[in-house]
C-alpha cells in the first residue's frame, strides 16, 4: 500500500467508485435488470469519488503527522483539485447525455422516486457536514445506519430508477426489493460500525457516541453487530427462497456475511489504516462478486 498508484486508488477514492459499480451491477444480476448505458455507470463511478473526496478536502486544513491519509491529501491538493473538476466535467457530460436521451422519460417520474433521490442526496450532504449549521456525524449511533442507508439506495433504488428512465419499464416485484434493499443496508451499516472501531480513539475524544465508544469493543461486536448481520442473513435467506436459488448460490451470497463476522472479530486488535480502507471495504466488493457469481448456478 505504499505505493503511489494505490495509495490514489484507495486515499482518491476511487476504490470507492468501484464498490458504487459492483453493487449496481449484483444488482443487475439478482434482479435479473437489464445492463444500463455506460453514461449511467460512468456517473454512478465519478459521484461517489468526488463526493468523498471532496469531503475528505473539507476535513484535511494540515498534514497530521499520525494520519497517512490526511498527509497525502495535504501532499497532493494540486493533483486532487485538477482530477475534482476533470472528473465533475465528465460527470456533466454523462448526466447531459442521459437527459438528452431521457428527457420525457425523467421529467415524468413519480414524485415517490423523486422525493426518494432528495433524500438521499440530503443525508449524504448533512452526513459530512457540508450543509452549515448540522451534521448527523454528530449522532454517533445513528451514523453507521444512515451510511448504511445511502449504500443500499445506490445500490438497490438508483437501478430501479435507472431503468425506468432508460427503458421507461416499472419494477414490479417490490417484495424481492425490500429484501435485497434489507441485505445491503445491514450489511453497509455493519461496515460502517466497524471502521467506527478505528476511529474510537478519536470518536472517544470529542465525545461522539458510537457503538463502540458506548458499550465497548465486545459487546458492539456480539450483542450490535452479530445481531445486524442476522438480519441481513434473514433477509437475504428470503430473498433467495423467493427466487428459487438453491442451495448452493444461497450458501456463495452467505459468505461475505461470514467473513464479515470474522473481521469483526479481528478487530480486538489494532491494524493499520490500509487494512481498513483494503480489507473492510473489499468485503463490500466481495459481496458485490459473490452475488454476481451465485446466479451463474440459478436455474431458470
Amino acid at each position: 500500500m505504499g505505493l503511489p498508484p494505490f495509495r490514489y486508488l484507495f486515499f482518491g477514492n476511487y476504490f470507492i467508485g468501484i464498490l458504487a459499480l459492483a453493487l449496481n451491477v449484483e444488482t443487475n444480476f439478482q434482479l435479473r435488470l437489464p445492463f444500463f448505458s455506460i453514461s449511467y455507470y460512468c456517473l454512478l463511478f465519478i459521484l461517489p469519488v468526488v463526493y468523498y473526496t471532496y469531503a475528505y478536502q473539507h476535513q484535511t486544513i494540515a498534514p497530521a503527522s499520525n494520519n497517512p491519509r490526511s498527509r497525502w491529501y495535504y501532499d497532493n491538493s494540486g493533483l486532487v483539485f485538477k482530477m475534482q473538476i476533470v472528473l465533475l466535467v465528465l460527470a456533466a457530460l454523462c448526466a447531459g447525455n442521459i437527459c438528452y436521451r431521457h428527457f420525457d422519460n425523467i421529467i415524468h417520474l413519480p414524485t415517490f422516486y423523486w422525493v426518494l433521490m432528495l433524500l438521499v442526496i440530503l443525508a449524504g450532504l448533512l452526513y459530512y457536514g457540508l450543509l452549515p449549521g448540522f451534521t448527523l456525524r454528530q449522532v454517533g449511533w445513528l451514523k453507521a445506519f444512515v451510511i448504511g442507508f445511502v449504500w443500499a439506495c445506490c445500490a438497490n433504488l438508483l437501478p430501479i430508477i435507472i431503468l425506468k428512465v432508460e427503458f421507461n419499464i416499472d419494477f414490479h416485484q417490490h417484495i424481492l426489493w425490500v429484501f435485497l434493499f434489507l441485505k445491503n443496508w445491514t450489511f453497509c451499516t455493519v461496515n460502517a460500525i466497524i471502521f467506527d472501531i478505528k476511529d474510537y480513539p478519536s470518536d472517544a475524544n470529542k465525545q461522539l457516541k458510537t457503538f463502540v465508544v458506548r458499550y465497548g469493543l465486545r459487546k458492539t461486536i456480539f450483542s450490535i453487530l452479530m445481531p445486524i448481520l442476522s438480519v441481513g442473513m434473514i433477509a437475504l435467506l428470503c430473498f433467495a427462497t423467493f427466487k428459487g436459488f438453491g442451495l448452493l448460490p444461497g450458501m456463495i451470497n452467505c459468505i461475505p456475511f461470514v467473513l464479515t463476522l470474522l473481521v469483526a472479530y479481528s478487530m480486538r486488535k489494532r491494524h493499520s489504516l490500509d487494512y481498513y480502507l483494503v480489507v473492510i471495504d473489499g468485503l463490500i466488493l466481495l459481496k458485490a462478486c459473490c452475488g454476481i457469481l451465485a446466479m451463474y448456478f440459478v436455474k431458470g
